[in-house]
């Protein structure tokens, strides 16, 4: 087991290669009630939970964004309000990014916030969601509009959740994992580089390393940086447009999929502004097409991503900005750039 330490509103640890049930029996001491909400996908392997003498309650959601809707929020509203949940009591949340975004916002805004613990499944959930007290459910006009931040009191990181996950969910993690390189920690890029899927999956020791060194990249940021100015804002590299795509399809395209096409998008948007040199934009379209990641989408869909891009959280009135790198670990804010460099930009992730 290996610890990361992260501060926010409450300081708390990621603890990384355990055994989830035994380490949330350890949290459940003291409490009255505790509130397993759950994907619909990862009820039957979850199975009975055991608490002691704590009463511990099911409620599965659906699956992916899906679950993060109002409805579903107000039957967990309901569902905590009949089994009479008081600040002492515990939410966990159990699945992939979705469920934890969601657990974590049905916590925050249960009698002002009650204390919750993320049991992330997924790659994408382990070293992204469900780390840095960012909670959310989605809007008709976007995704996680609705939210709060508070951040759990433990993440419980348990390899064995990934065992069964598709080739297409565990490279949509990835691109996660890729983007902390990018950002942060060239290290990770130089265990990808060269490598497919498949090579990485059977490599438990670099799954740990990649894995726990995206971890420590969020944690470090979000300690910095707990609301999101510029020092957070910098792991949304890539997903402007990613958020974008998510919501022209409608959620149907896995996020870190939207956030692969997003990156491959600033690729080329910077090597246009002179940003990164062309190599490190090949960097990032091998590294991605290496892991089997897509690279590109619908061109006649570029008016309805700009006009979604105008809605993401990091704009600021009618200005649009982006997160860009200058090199591996350097990043800077780009604020509206012309149109016409982003249709150019876009043009070369086209389909």
């Amino acid at each position: 087991m290996s610890t990361v330490n992260v501060s926010g509103d409450r300081h708390y640890q990621v603890l990384i290669d355990v055994n989830w049930k035994s380490e949330l029996s350890r949290l459940l001491i003291g409490r009255t009630r505790a509130a397993l909400i759950v994907s619909e996908n990862m009820k039957e392997r979850v199975g009975e939970v055991s608490g002691g003498d704590v009463e511990i309650f099911t409620f599965p959601i659906p699956d992916g964004e899906a679950g993060k809707s109002t409805a579903t929020l107000q039957q967990v509203w309901n569902w905590l309000g009949a089994a009479g949940f008081t600040r002492d009591d515990l939410v966990i949340a159990i699945g992939g990014g979705a469920t934890t975004d969601f657990g974590g916002y049905a916590a925050a805004s249960w009698l002002r916030g009650i204390d919750w613990v993320a049991i992330p499944t997924t790659v994408a959930g382990m070293v992204d969601a469900a780390i840095g007290g960012k909670t959310a459910i989605n809007s008709d006009y976007g995704k996680n509009l609705i939210g709060a931040f508070h951040s759990p009191i433990a993440v419980l990181i348990d390899f064995t959740w990934l065992e069964t996950l598709s080739d297409r969910d565990y490279a949509a993690g990835l691109a996660e994992v890729v983007k902390a390189g990018f950002i942060a920690d060239g290290e990770i890029l130089n265990q990808l580089r060269g490598r497919d899927l498949s090579t990485i999956r059977n490599d438990q020791s670099c799954v740990l390393d990649i894995v726990t060194r995206a971890i420590s990249v969020k944690a470090l940021v979000v300690s910095e940086d707990f609301k999101e100015s510029f020092a957070r804002e910098a792991l949304n590299y890539g997903h402007t447009l990613g958020h974008a795509i998510e919501l022209e399809s409608k959620f149907t395209i896995r996020h870190g999929e939207c956030v692969s096409i997003g990156m491959a998008f600033m690729a080329h948007l910077q090597l246009s502004l002179g940003l990164i040199s062309p190599q490190l934009a090949q960097d990032h379209l091998d590294i991605l097409h290496g892991l089997g990641l897509p690279i590109s989408y619908n061109r006649s869909a570029w008016p309805t991503l700009l006009a979604n891009m105008s809605l993401d959280k990091k704009a600021r009135g009618k200005s649009l900005r982006f997160v860009t790198i200058t090199s591996i670990g350097k990043t800077e804010r780009l604020e509206n750039p012309d149109e016409t460099l982003l249709l150019a930009a876009y043009e070369k992730v086209s389909s």
